[in-house]
């Protein structure tokens, strides 16, 4: 990533506290940068959000109610978050720092996974999602730019609740496609999301770990949402036929059209699949992406100590 234009933010001093030295990645919904927390002197990825959510009242209220809620996760598989606040008109969300990439970079380049490879990603997913569950957070936009792959091998879910914090009338045609690939019938038919619904969203990812593509395709939102409200997906096999048969069925039963078919919760389906691990005798491995360069104050890229922070969702 590339800019001719030097970004207004970096050097600025946020809230009396973080100061911005590079940009990560900009998207619908935010912009992410590399900050120094001067307070703790350490360095953390600040989130901000573009002008037309921070100026929504229904958002701010929203994301200062689930930046909370996803404070209050600790485990080694969520991604932390720090603070949240307002500096003017600009609202941030402060997190942990993870130099890395995310689970969509590592399919842009590898296209689909190894079974070794997916079945460590989602091993890690289900353990974080587990102890949002537990504690009664849904995450409600499970896809693969929210799940992290650190350098360090740490693999990680972040962005709880920023789908919730969106209302609909911000939320724009880039958004929507990116999330709709992974909604759940019922957010399609009824608006309502449970625990149940990030158990569909993992599912939809699973196929794609699996596969190399997403089971419904279409120019408009409205036509996916209408696939996953009608169709079932089909069996990962059927296009990759290295796909063991446990995890065709597991596929399945993640992505049934009726909440009360599939897995109660992310715990119930981290049994199962812990389950054909020792079925397949595939155990999780160390996943370690290669460092990527980020634009820095005067819009080039360092590829060295700087290297991109995880994004999550945009």
């Amino acid at each position: 990533m590339s800019t001719s234009q030097t970004d207004p933010l970096i050097g600025r001093l946020v809230d009396g506290r973080y100061r911005v030295r590079a940009r990560i990645a900009r998207g619908g919904m935010a912009t992410v940068y590399v900050a120094t927390d001067l307070r703790l002197e350490r360095r953390v990825a600040l989130k901000v959000m573009h002008g037309h959510l921070s100026d929504d009242t229904v958002f701010q209220s929203r994301f200062i109610q689930e930046a909370r809620a996803a404070a209050r996760l600790a485990d080694p598989h969520v991604v932390n978050v720090f603070d949240q606040g307002q500096d003017g008109e600009m609202a941030y969300l402060v997190m942990e720092y993870l130099p890395g990439i995310t689970l969509r970079e590592l399919l842009r380049e590898q296209r689909r996974l190894s079974i070794p490879q997916t079945i460590t990603i989602m091993d890690a997913v289900l353990a974080g999602l587990s102890a949002a569950h537990r504690a009664g957070i849904v995450h409600r936009d499970v896809k693969p730019e929210n799940v992290l792959l650190a350098e360090d091998g740490r693999i990680k879910i972040g962005d709880f609740g920023l789908a919730r914090a969106t209302s609909a009338n911000t939320a724009t045609g880039q958004m929507l496609l990116g999330t709709i690939a992974y909604l759940a019938p019922e957010l399609v038919t009824r608006g309502t999301a449970d625990a149940r619904s990030d158990i569909y969203a993992l599912g939809i990812m699973l196929y794609e770990m699996l596969t190399g593509e997403q089971p419904y395709k279409g120019e408009q939102p409205m036509q996916i949402a209408y696939q996953h409200a009608t169709d079932s997906v089909p069996r990962p096999s059927a296009k990759n036929p290295g796909v063991p048969e446990p995890l065709d069925e597991l596929v399945l039963w993640a992505t049934e059209r009726q909440p009360d078919e599939r897995p109660a919760d992310a715990r119930t389906m981290l049994d199962r699949l812990r389950e054909i691990e020792k079925e397949l005798g595939v155990h999780p491995q160390v996943v370690r992406p290669s460092p990527v360069g980020v634009v820095v104050g005067d819009g080039t890229v360092d590829s060295g100590e700087l290297t991109k922070v995880l994004p999550g969702t945009f």
